[in-house]
């Protein structure tokens, strides 16, 4: 089991599945979840406030993260009730609801049970914000991946224009910022390294400098 966190676009997705790519084990991104659990909330016009009506949907909505099924760049197919939602998680406003969605105890617990079935069955790459510290308290290596906020907000921006979204910098580091704040300071599973975890700034590397040093901390913990 290999655990990787770190706030929104440290690098976190890019470099677990390219890890799992290598290693041939499965590449989770926790994420999606509460991601889908966001975007379902939307959908619904259930007020992000109202935490026993989010709590209630995220037990009873029925999500699959699949293995790609469409051949557009996706990293994987998300599914909420039979439904492709892949490229709408990323959207702005799922973006700025995930963090008050996520830090609900009842939201964590309905979808840590099932993070954990899935990591504990071994030779999984998993990706998310408290897998070290929560998910998967066991993984032999973990990892925390890090970078300043404007360098995380840019990344960010660049990814919503190649796909084609009109978004600006200024409301994408705004909801950023927002988050890191409601994620660091929230009471179940805040934001942090696991005591373990090694840290790696991603701030002024390349994906292929970040590899490199994945790849070493790899083969010294022989997962």
């Amino acid at each position: 089991m290999i655990a990787i966190d770190g706030p929104a676009a440290a690098g976190k997705s890019t470099i677990g599945e390219l890890l799992a790519e290598e290693l041939n084990y499965l590449y989770f991104d926790t994420g999606v979840m509460y991601r889908a659990v966001t975007w379902a909330v939307l959908q619904r016009s259930i007020r992000i406030e109202d935490e026993e009506a989010v709590s209630r949907l995220a037990e009873e909505v029925r999500i699959d993260v699949l293995q790609p099924t469409v051949r557009d760049g996706r990293q994987y197919t998300v599914c909420v009730d039979g439904q492709d939602v892949t490229w709408g998680l990323r959207r702005p406003e799922v973006e700025y609801g995930v963090s008050p969605v996520s830090a609900y105890p009842a939201v964590r617990a309905a979808l840590t049970a099932q993070q954990r079935r899935i990591g504990r069955q071994g030779r999984v790459v998993m990706v998310g914000r408290d897998i070290g510290t929560v998910v998967l308290p066991e993984a032999p290596l973990k990892i925390y991946l890090d970078a300043t906020v404007e360098a995380r907000a840019r990344r960010r921006y660049l990814e919503n224009r190649e796909r084609g979204q009109n978004v600006r910098y200024a409301d994408i580091l705004r909801a950023m910022r927002r988050r890191d704040q409601i994620d660091s300071q929230r009471d179940a599973a805040p934001l942090r390294p696991a005591t373990d975890a090694v840290i790696i700034d991603t701030t002024d590397l390349q994906i292929e400098q970040v590899m490199v040093q994945v790849r070493e901390l790899v083969e010294r913990s022989d997962p």
